[in-house]
């Protein structure tokens, strides 16, 4: 089975002033993944392949669908070839994905899920109709968990520098997850900021890391809500973003005693939950 690169190189024009010149430009890949759950379609997530796995496992432990690795017999590609993206010139190598359950889901039980909808590269699970659909029912975080604002300081400048895709496209959102020392654990880029944290997650989890208590996720983009909604998920106390963070993200961040940060940048950082958890060293 052919390997999927998640770039690829086209010509493009590119103006300098007055002058344009063609060249060769490395560009990040997006294609649709289907996730099957028992050979049923659950949903396709446009992302950038690679740890395709991962982020299966990921997205089925932070819905809520698994509680932990224990729940995956196996997590395997479909060999049958589809027309339907041939003809729209997507490959169909490594597009669909099955995962097999220890025992099968019920789909009708999660009465939130609709499926066959569309997940979208820029805000994830759009398909769902209502909030109340979106939010989960997750126990608020009761870890005693702290931090000192030097360490986290420091996340930015280590996540970017492991962002090697990135370095070659410009186009990638990245995760990465540290332990209490400030250490890189694991890192993932993928074209949408949520597939990345999946990926994260669900490598934690295929590790036997799970449940994170003594974490920190951070975000290359914002804080969105469905992000702070699969960290609850993970267990992890804190999420960085480099940008903003949404109303939404802000309230369940408070609501789930998870501390939430956003605008790192250098020795600036907002907090906007549970600040008790970050501890001045100086």
């Amino acid at each position: 089975m052919k390997i999927m690169q998640p770039t690829s190189t086209k010509f493009i024009t590119r103006w300098a002033g007055a002058e344009p010149t063609k060249i060769k430009d490395e560009l990040v890949v997006e294609e649709p993944l289907e996730i099957r759950v028992g050979q049923q379609s659950l949903i396709v997530v446009m992302r950038t392949p690679g740890q395709d796995f991962e982020l299966a496992a990921g997205f089925l432990y932070t819905e809520g669908l698994i509680t932990s690795s224990d729940d995956i017999e196996v997590i395997a590609y479909c060999d049958e070839e589809v027309s339907e993206s041939q003809d729209a010139g997507i490959s169909s190598f490594q597009n669909i994905i099955n995962v097999q359950l220890t025992e099968e889901l019920d789909f009708d039980a999660h009465s939130g899920w609709q499926r066959n909808f569309h997940a979208n590269t820029s805000c994830g699970l759009c398909g769902k109709m209502t909030i109340e659909s979106v939010r989960q029912q997750v126990a608020p975080l009761n870890s005693g968990f702290r931090v000192s604002q030097a360490i986290l300081y420091e996340l930015n400048d280590r996540l970017r520098k492991a962002q090697s895709v990135f370095e070659r496209t410009g186009g990638l959102h990245a995760a990465g997850l540290f332990d209490e020392t400030g250490k890189l654990l694991i890192v993932r880029e993928d074209i949408g900021r949520h597939n990345a944290v999946d990926k994260v997650i669900g490598q934690a989890l295929l590790s036997d890391m799970a449940p994170l208590e003594r974490h920190i996720l951070m975000v290359s983009g914002r804080a969105s809500f469905e992000i702070v909604q699969k960290a609850l998920f993970a267990r992890i106390p804190i999420v960085v973003a480099v940008s903003a963070a949404s109303t939404l993200a802000v309230d369940l961040a408070a609501e789930g005693n998870l501390t939430l940060i956003g605008f790192m940048r250098g020795q600036r950082m907002a907090v906007y939950s549970c600040p008790e958890r970050i501890c001045n060293e100086s």
